[in-house]
């Protein structure tokens, strides 16, 4: 693994909405290197020549079926890609690791159960286990000889995942821990070998803690195959513990700090499951445009008529916008990561740390990217018209399932909420300044605006409307914490718009950056598509950010002080007239005459 250290600026997690970031200082997928462009064919063959062709057998859950494709994935080294090569694995950068989640993202319910063994299954013990745990079990993790799953859901909890009612209970010769409860949801949980199972330790120095549970344990049993709305391939079944005896040295990490290890493994399965809803969005969108050039209404395809080129190039905006954000995140990790590395962190520690650091941004990826994955399937369903409802066309497969992208890994509300508390915790701590940026910006709504002078360089209005933007989050933010104090937590409908103001911002930006980029390296005429990309989603993100800021103000605000951040917000997302019909027209242009999702 490297530790060579970045040469450019890298903005700590949040930092984003109070530091101008530079297009140089920011990664983009055009910066991919041969290596990651070839594992990243690699994963995308995998999925056409193993997993489709085999698609109604896996949705039919044909018995061995899911494990042997997972050994096939093990064989060409896909399952241990981040893992260390002392471990058997490949020991990759976590912009690799990211490539082959979204390569393999458009495996329908083989991309589920892959994601849920490197992730889930496997990280728990790769980051907390000891070191004979670790020797025991990720080797055997790597290859795909043993597949892993996790036990955290139960039938009472849920979202609330510390309320957990499963019991552990130290044995009377001290050997063993007995595991008592329910586990609900587990993905893999039909053939996996090895369990991260969460349970409640008995006792004054108890609490929540994980443990280590193989299949065959005694006491441990599990239930038959739940019948799902979509992902009807992947293994999903319940846990049952009645004394299950656990032996003492398979408790993972510490007792009564198992919640550590649930939540810094979401961290990075948050990022993961954008980066295989991105992988999956790009295939449901091929085969809508494949689709919309071959049907033909009124003498010719429906490629050509308005409506159905705006559905198109608005599929595309979202998914290219998605992928500007995510792999900009996925390299701070990186660089965060090697940077803790080369300050004498273990490896262990220097990716969670690096993921923790970027624990908001990986929310907000979370919600952008499943929102964005359902709306790509849901046009594509439309643009396949009465054949888009039938179970013959890939496309119905794929509305059914992206639905659950919207619940695993935390809701998308728990992950707005979450966007908003860990900034104002981080603000609070002192880790993050919002304070200073803040106060100019109170000043600024009691002053005369700024109309400008002219045009001020290629992208200059563009990059002053997210400087607005940024300015109205701060505004809206600022204001409702001084309003509402400690009441805020139970104030979830502001939250939310707090939220929303944010995750569009923070895209809109990666998504500008990316085209700056872009031109500064390839120049005007090439980078054209990619500008009118990121030029219409900053101007509809003008209008969501001012939707949401103004919903927002008038929840907790009234009188002058309403009226005058009413007025910020207007003047804080104004966007110039941009004809987004004809930037439209222009991508979808290319994508039918590409016949695919081709940027």
């Amino acid at each position: 693994m490297s530790t060579v250290a970045p040469a450019h600026a890298v903005l700590k997690g949040g930092e984003w909405i109070i530091r101008e970031s530079k297009p140089e200082d920011i990664f983009i997928p055009e910066d991919f290197n041969e290596e990651q462009k070839m594992i990243l064919e690699m994963c995308t063959s995998f999925v056409a020549s193993e997993v489709l062709p085999n698609i109604e057998r896996i949705d039919q859950l044909e018995p061995g079926l899911m494990p042997s494709l997972m050994d096939k994935a093990g064989g060409q080294g896909l399952l241990g890609i981040s893992i260390p090569e002392e471990y058997g694995g490949l020991g990759k950068d976590f912009v690799t690791s990211t490539l082959v989640n979204e390569g393999l993202g458009s495996g329908f319910s083989f991309s589920v159960a892959l994601a849920a063994h490197t992730g889930i299954g496997t990280l728990p013990i790769l980051y907390f286990g000891t070191d004979a745990q670790k020797q025991k079990y990720i080797p055997k993790l790597a290859t795909g000889e043993w597949k892993g799953s996790y036990g955290l859901t139960e039938p009472n909890s849920g979202s609330d995942a510390l309320s957990a009612k499963t019991s552990a209970k130290l044995s009377a010769d001290g050997k063993y821990y007995l595991l008592n409860g329910q586990k609900c949801w587990i993905t893999n949980g039909g053939f996996a070998d090895v369990y991260t199972v969460f349970a409640k330790v008995e006792g004054d120095k108890g609490g929540f803690t994980a443990f280590i549970v193989e299949r065959g344990t005694e006491g441990f049993t599990q239930g038959q195959e739940e019948h799902k709305m979509g992902i009807k391939g992947s293994s999903t079944v319940q846990l049952y513990f009645q004394d299950a005896k656990v032996p003492v040295e398979n408790v993972l990490g510490e007792i009564g700090k198992g919640h550590i290890i649930a939540f810094n493994i979401l961290n990075i399965g948050r990022l993961k499951l954008c980066a295989a809803a991105l992988g999956g969005a790009k295939s449901a969108a091929t085969i809508s445009i494949e689709y919309a050039n071959t049907r033909e209404q009124f003498k010719q395809p429906i490629a050509q008529f308005g409506a159905m080129r705006h559905k198109i190039a608005e599929m595309a905006i979202r998914m290219w916008v998605a992928e500007s954000a995510l792999y900009r995140t996925a390299k701070w990790i990186d660089d965060k990561e090697h940077e803790l590395l080369q300050s004498g962190k273990p490896f262990n520690e220097a990716l969670l740390g690096a993921a923790e650091e970027y624990a908001i941004e990986c929310a907000m990826l979370k919600v952008f990217g499943s929102e964005m994955l359902d709306f790509v399937v849901d046009e594509g369903v439309q643009i396949h018209g009465g054949n888009g409802f039938s179970a013959e066309y890939m496309i119905s497969r794929a509305y059914r399932d992206s639905r659950i992208n919207r619940i695993f890994e935390g809701t998308n509300e728990i992950n707005r909420l979450l966007t908003v508390d860990m900034v104002l915790k981080r603000a609070m701590k002192g880790r993050l300044d919002l304070m200073g940026p803040a106060t100019p910006v109170q000043k600024e709504l009691m002053s005369i605006p700024d109309f400008g002078s002219g045009d001020e360089g290629a992208f200059a209005k563009e990059l002053k409307l997210i400087a607005g933007m940024k300015k109205a989050i701060l505004m809206v933010a600022g204001a409702a914490v001084q309003k509402l104090m400690a009441k805020i937590e139970s104030e979830q409908e502001i939250l939310m718009h707090i939220a929303d103001m944010a995750i569009n911002v923070f895209h809109a930006e990666s998504a500008l950056l990316r085209a700056i980029k872009i031109t500064n390296n390839v120049g005007e005429a090439a980078a054209a598509l990619h500008v009118d990309m990121a030029k219409t989603y900053l101007y509809d993100t003008a209008d969501r950010v001012n939707k949401s800021g103004r919903d927002a103000i008038n929840a907790f605000a009234a009188g002058d002080e309403q009226r005058m951040m009413l007025l910020g917000v207007k003047r804080f997302t104004k966007a110039e007239p941009f004809n987004s019909k004809d930037a439209r027209r222009r991508i979808a242009d290319k994508l039918i005459s590409d016949n695919r999702y081709s940027f």
